[in-house]
């Protein structure tokens, strides 16, 4: 069994389009929540979203690489190369059977609907043209990054809703400690177009506080009232503890242990127990006790019956005392697919540069979350051991605990 070691991170969010920037809007508690005003013309009942800002894909790669990826796999693409190059890998350590890719995502919209479009505009099928044969298909990221990167080795995508970045990330750490693989390179994405919400717009689950858009995702507070969407690409890279310290290169933390569990009961409302078993199994597999982490980078998106639940199940486990908690989606909305995955990268961007970022608009607790040791302003030190939480549609439920003791 082998310890599997973090060596490099890659963003491109509404908080900014590489790490530096989302720092600095980490550590300032600034929201990247705006109005879409084409929500608005086309009747959404919440227009608001996430917004990834001057990200211009032709930066990235060229016109004919493009056709084949819709923008969320180009945004993976970049955060992939931004973690990359920080982990120092050659061409011939990424080129090989050894080296996998695994992204966390579970749906390709646009696409699919920009398809059906030119069939009912032209009336036959040529006119569609064969990039949006794998510009729809939801393993997009890994199959084009499989092509460009030339890795030989894992290559597969996970869809399990909003914990499908965390699931990924996960299931990498585990194929390096059993062997499988010496590094992956991993992480989760989402679409951020209005086409892939308006149906979650329809189940009335967002936030309709339009007034002030950065106030609009509020979680843990007892007066939220719904997630706002948003979306980008976050990549992580792993390798096996042992050969990343013989390559002499900087460790940026290691995963202590990745669990699962799923509710097995309804489609959209979490369980009492299924988050709560996913921390108590992680905890076991660390080897930790419950004092022993010192930050929980929460789930919580702002939704009434979700957060409640989450903080319910981080009080049962804790106890009274429990560590510092901050959903960041008060800044960066609901990422969904990306989520699992955005959550560690902060977490990494947070214990390496000192600080734990805050709760955004959490100002009034309700009877579950004034339990809670939440962040309200931005704490300056570091944390040594983390735990990042997932949950998405299904009951399926995601806990990784990252330690930072070098």
């Amino acid at each position: 069994m082998y310890e599997v070691a973090i060596t490099g991170i890659g963003i491109v969010s509404c908080l900014g389009n590489d790490t530096n920037r989302v720092s600095a809007s980490l550590r300032s508690g600034q929201s990247g929540i705006v109005v879409d005003e084409k929500r608005t013309e086309l009747g959404f009942r919440s227009p608001l979203t996430g917004a990834v800002r001057d990200f211009n894909p032709t930066d990235y790669l060229s016109r004919k690489r493009r056709k084949t990826m819709p923008d969320f796999a180009i945004q993976t693409y970049a955060a992939v190369v931004e973690a990359l190059t920080m982990s120092g890998l050659c061409e011939d350590e990424i080129q090989t059977r050894e080296t996998g890719l695994i992204f966390g995502c579970d749906s390709s919209c646009r696409a699919a609907v920009e398809q059906v479009a030119l069939l009912r505009k032209h009336g036959e099928s040529k006119s569609i043209g064969s990039g949006l044969v794998f510009r729809s298909m939801n393993s997009n990221i890994t199959m084009n990054l499989n092509t460009i990167l030339k890795t030989r080795g894992a290559c597969w995508t996970i869809s399990s809703a909003c914990s499908s970045g965390g699931h990924a990330i996960g299931q990498a750490a585990d194929l390096i400690t059993l062997g499988r693989q010496q590094r992956v390179i991993c992480g989760g994405a989402q679409e951020i177009n209005w086409e892939c919400m308006c149906s979650f717009d329809a189940l009335g689950a967002f936030s309709t506080c339009t007034e002030e858009p950065t106030s609009a995702s509020r979680p843990f507070d007892a007066n939220r009232d719904g997630l706002v969407p948003s979306g980008g690409a976050a990549a992580v890279v792993l390798e096996r503890y042992d050969l990343a310290k013989q390559r002499g290169v900087k460790i940026l933390g290691k995963i202590a242990a990745y669990e699962f569990s799923s509710d097995g009961d309804h489609i959209s409302a979490p369980s009492n127990d299924g988050l709560r078993t996913t921390m108590q199994k992680a905890l076991a597999r660390a080897h930790l006790q419950p004092a022993d982490i010192d930050y929980i980078c929460a789930h919580a998106t702002s939704t009434m019956v979700g957060d409640s639940v989450e903080a319910q199940s981080i009080s049962r486990v804790f106890g009274p005392q429990t560590p510092w908690v901050s959903s960041l989606k008060g800044m960066t909305g609901h990422e969904l697919w990306m989520a699992g995955a955005s959550s560690v990268v902060y977490s990494v961007i947070m214990a390496r540069e000192g600080f734990i970022a805050k709760n955004l608009n959490f100002e009034t607790p309700d009877t579950e979350s004034e339990k809670l040791n939440i962040v309200t302003e931005t704490i300056q030190r570091s944390p040594e051991t983390i735990m990042c939480n997932a949950a998405g549609f299904g009951g399926t439920n995601s806990c990784l605990i990252l330690r930072f003791d070098e």
